[in-house]
């Protein structure tokens, strides 16, 4: 089953945004800081991230390892410390976003932060830096709704701009972004003709 970008159930309980930009422009080292601040503000964040290319977590030679070898689908290894569930998804083109959301919705959190997934019809905050040499995406996306970059780039009318290197900054809007949630579940044109 292949997952088709617009089957993303959009609803008030689970906030989700979208952390878009070009490779380079250092979307894991922002999240690495804005976590942190995020949590400081008394949030719970969870987070999806979209893979390129196939990857493991797993070790070879050890039993969770083997155990996926040999068939088990999924697997679910579980301590005291943590949780891992692997399966896999060779009949997939890509990762179903619909059903990775549905993973983490039982743990309860106050926003999920999607990095990669640019095609899916969520909310987004795209992260910009000139110095990358690749276009603005919010020309183009009108799941945008700010842009944080290190520069002044042209946005499109109703586009927040932000300041890519003003973590506290960064960290506020994107805390604020739960209570902001329900009037943004469409794409921006939809809500300028609203």
């Amino acid at each position: 089953m292949n997952a088709t970008p617009g089957d993303l159930p959009l609803d008030e309980a689970l906030p989700l945004l979208g952390i878009a930009a070009w490779s380079g422009t250092g979307k894991t080292t922002l999240l690495e800081r804005l976590l942190p601040a995020l949590r400081e503000r008394g949030l719970r964040v969870a987070v999806i991230k979209h893979a390129h290319h196939a990857f493991d977590v797993d070790q070879p030679g050890k039993d969770s390892h083997r155990l996926r070898q040999a068939g088990a689908e999924p697997i679910l290894v579980a301590s005291r410390a943590r949780v891992a569930l692997m399966m896999e998804t060779p009949d997939r083109e890509e990762a179903d976003l619909a059903e990775l959301v549905e993973m983490v919705r039982p743990q309860r959190p106050d926003l999920v932060l999607v990095e990669g997934f640019k095609a899916w019809p969520l909310s987004k905050l795209e992260l910009y830096r000139e110095a990358v040499g690749k276009p603005l995406r919010a020309a183009e996306d009108a799941w945008i709704v700010a842009v944080a970059s290190d520069g002044a780039p042209a946005l499109p009318a109703g586009v927040e701009a932000l300041d890519l290197n003003d973590l506290d900054a960064l960290a506020d809007w994107v805390a604020a972004w739960p209570a902001r949630w329900a009037e943004h579940r469409r794409p921006r044109r939809e809500e300028s003709e609203a």
